[in-house]
């Protein structure tokens, strides 16, 4: 029997590694990540690269709903991924794509999250070259999990890392926070505003790129996913011993966002980003850097939002728009869970 994508659902043979799951792989997976690796056929991917640093990062994706303004479960497992190993500087090679389907998904649903990937893979010219797919019980799975593993090259006399930056470094954000947490928020609690709130959901192996060209002497580098933009800070000062002063009144952040936060009592610098990226380099360069990130699509809207300083205690603070100062913490509680 062959697959039915228009009607058909998955069932525990789809992952019973027989018949159903071989044609599971070759009329879906197979069928849209094609690619010379993916049909070696082995239990592993052989591929060679430049000489060269590499790196490696993995990612599980758990987000509900699957899908959302701006993207879906299928274009996030590839950009999550994707960005992880951009902050080194590195250029993604390949990735790796693991399936948990939950008995009852329509194959239909599944289709439309495999496109979507292969979309977004194919726009980031990476490849998929190997997988691995399990069935679990109804009500087990929420539909589909996806974990993606990523490798890349680092350039020659790049290094970036978390723990490199230095008091009187700039810090600099690639434009609107938030716009992920509240766009998935949205559509998981069936909220309407004005104006349909986009997921940012990207990859930037490309801004860095262009990045790295004008500034190789950058320092870090981290997408605020998680735990948003003041997280993230946290840990970049946590790496490096050092304290950050930020201004509220330079981060940007669209209207409706912000907006939004207030009416559900949220706080936007602690929302999950996709498509967004912290940069840190001396102030020196900052100028530069800010030139080019703005002269790229994803990061037109980006800003010098503040400085590292010396401070033994590692504090993230922020000049608040009355001109206070705001001690911005490490997030306790999780805001929205599931968001990625």
């Amino acid at each position: 029997m062959s697959l039915d994508l228009k009607n058909g659902n998955i069932n525990m043979g789809h992952g019973s590694g027989g018949r159903a799951m071989a044609q599971l792989i070759e009329g879906l997976f197979l069928k849209y990540f094609d690619n010379a690796l993916l049909r070696q056929g082995n239990d592993q991917a052989s591929f060679d690269v430049d000489a060269g640093r590499m790196v490696m990062s993995t990612d599980n994706h758990v987000i509900t709903p699957l899908f959302f303004p701006g993207g879906d479960i299928g274009s996030l497992s590839v950009h999550g991924t994707l960005n992880d190993i951009a902050m080194s500087g590195a250029k993604p090679l390949y990735l790796s794509a693991g399936f948990i389907l939950e008995e009852g998904l329509a194959l239909a649903e599944l289709e439309r999250i495999v496109i979507s990937m292969a979309g977004a893979a194919q726009q980031a010219n990476v490849k998929i070259i190997c997988g691995d797919t399990k069935v679990v019980e109804k009500g087990k799975g929420d539909g589909v999990y996806i974990n993606t593993t990523g490798v890349g090259v680092v350039p020659k006399g790049i290094n970036i890392s978390g723990d490199l930056a230095r008091p009187g470094d700039a810090i600099l954000i690639s434009g609107t926070i938030g716009d992920h947490g509240i766009s998935v928020l949205s559509k998981r609690e069936n909220l309407e505003f004005e104006t349909t709130i986009k997921s940012d959901s990207a990859a930037l192996h490309e801004l860095v790129a262009e990045m790295i060209k004008v500034v190789p002497q950058l320092h870090c580098l981290r997408d605020p996913t998680r735990g948003g933009l003041a997280t993230s800070l946290n840990e970049l000062a946590k790496q490096s011993g050092v304290g950050m002063q930020i201004n509220e009144a330079g981060i940007p952040i669209q209207t409706e966002v912000n907006a939004a936060c207030e009416l559900l009592g949220l706080d936007p610098l602690y929302i999950a980003n996709e498509g967004k990226l912290i940069a840190i380099c001396a102030a020196e360069d900052s100028e530069p850097l800010l030139s080019v990130m703005q002269n790229h699509p994803l990061g037109h809207n980006a800003a010098i939002i503040g400085a590292v300083m010396e401070d033994k205690d590692q504090l993230v603070q922020m000049q608040t728009s009355f001109g206070g100062q705001r001690l911005l913490d490490w997030l306790m509680a999780d805001p929205l869970p599931r968001i990625c």
